[in-house]
């Protein structure tokens, strides 16, 4: 198993999304890129920590790879908006890779500079690439949360659009039911 960690807005919604891949064994929410110890949610959200929610994958190379794992980063966010995505605002929603190791920098830094260069998008790409210090999981309440919650007005307003564009353009790398 390889690990992956990713923050492209809130950890709800793409830990939703990557749950849903093929070869994704585990997808933990958690806090990564601050300055102190053991943060909170709370104090996350205050925006004082300098974290960023983000993902922490766990997945099997052997049915998906990084650079897939890459393009689902990119194509379910906005990596043009700085410190948020949609209507949820500040540096902990802010579009980050955290690498774990040189080939995983190189493939992240070449699949920016090519997206960028395509012309994809009407504005810059404010993406940061940076090595992981420290990951934090996120408190119990926010593992699975799509999936316990999804009756609630977040879940159904902003999960489940951004879920069901995900089904459509990658529907043939989800898991098999």
């Amino acid at each position: 198993m390889n690990t992956a960690t990713f923050g492209n807005g809130c950890f709800w919604c793409t830990e939703a999304v990557f749950q849903q891949l093929g070869g994704v064994e585990k997808v933990m929410p958690g806090y990564a890129g601050g300055h102190i110890e053991n943060p909170t949610y709370k104090q996350v959200c205050s925006g004082t920590t300098g974290h960023a929610e983000v993902l922490q994958i766990t997945y099997d190379p052997e049915k998906v790879n990084y650079e897939e794992l890459l393009e689902v980063f990119w194509k379910t966010h906005d990596p043009t908006t700085l410190n948020r995505q949609g209507n949820d605002v500040g540096t902990q929603y802010r579009s980050i890779i955290f690498y774990h190791n040189e080939e995983q920098k190189k493939l992240a830094e070449k699949y920016k500079q090519d997206l960028d260069a395509s012309g994809a998008y009407a504005d810059p790409i404010v993406t940061t690439i940076e090595p992981l210090e420290t990951f934090y999981p996120a408190e119990n309440y926010h593992l699975n949360y799509y999936n316990t919650h999804g009756h609630e007005p977040y879940c159904s307003f902003v999960i489940r659009p951004k879920l069901d564009k995900f089904r459509k353009v990658f529907k043939d790398k989800l898991k098999q039911a």
